[in-house]
């Protein structure tokens, strides 16, 4: 549901979402819109689910842009902030949710798949803090994304999980140095969320037992996560700084 106050307060305001071409990113691009946010909708390779996602923001009366960049390249990013602040004059919010996941027991891991995650999940992010630490618009928001994995522990997301523990404490680095800007900085730290991410290569029986691992005996949807990020984005988020909110119905 819409909150039309949130519409008029978040009128003026502009959020980058990166990876926001599907999954959660898309929902959170969707939600951030209707909120009253003019969105630029990121992505890596896949420009048509972008413009697709950015035409069903205009389709109900938002605002929004594509924008191609991999966040993994630091000139890339600057000129995503360029993008941004040439087409809307600022950007005021930065939603870190580009990533990727691979499972890999650490015996097996290989250099290479080390060496993606964390050029990807850590390097990305940090590229695009680094940007909006310096560019972000007074009273700004930055939200990066974690996972409640970093508390389970679950085998096989070793690497994974050690990409969003860095982002989680250079996240609670950043809220300090933020100080005298009025801009906060939080993490989203998701439990098992149905996406295609999480879903690929998983039998019923897996999916069957994660869902059953949460008190509230459900998978999280994409809707559920972005909630927790308009909350962080709009009015009613201005006071929580520095914090990692496990979005993962009791999970951990």
């Amino acid at each position: 549901m819409t909150n039309s106050s949130n519409q008029v307060v978040n009128k003026d305001k502009v959020a980058i979402v990166t990876g926001a071409s599907r999954g959660i990113g898309a929902v959170v691009a969707e939600r951030l819109a209707a909120d009253g946010f003019t969105v630029i909708v990121n992505y890596a390779g896949d420009a048509a689910a972008a413009e697709a996602v950015a035409r069903k923001i205009e389709a109900v009366g938002g605002r929004a842009l594509t924008a191609k960049a991999d966040v993994s390249d630091p000139a890339a990013v600057r000129h995503l902030f360029d993008t941004a602040e040439t087409a809307f004059g600022g950007v005021d919010v930065l939603v870190n949710n580009a990533g990727i996941m691979g499972l890999s027991i650490l015996a097996e891991a290989s250099d290479q798949d080390f060496d993606r995650h964390f050029s990807v999940n850590v390097k990305g992010s940090f590229n695009t803090m680094r940007e909006a630490a310096t560019r972000l618009r007074k009273g700004g928001r930055i939200i990066n994304f974690s996972t409640s994995i970093v508390g389970t522990m679950l085998p096989t997301y070793g690497i994974y999980a050690a990409t969003k523990a860095a982002i989680e404490t250079m996240s609670g680095v950043l809220t300090k140095e933020m100080r005298g800007r009025e801009i906060t900085v939080n993490c989203v730290a998701p439990g098992p969320t149905a996406t295609d991410l999480f879903l690929k290569g998983k039998s019923p029986e897996l999916i069957e037992r994660f869902s059953k691992a949460v008190p509230l005996e459900r998978l999280g949807q994409p809707g559920d996560i972005a909630g927790v990020v308009c909350f962080l984005a709009g009015p009613d988020g201005a006071w929580i700084n520095g914090q990692t909110l496990r979005a993962n119905g009791g999970l951990v």
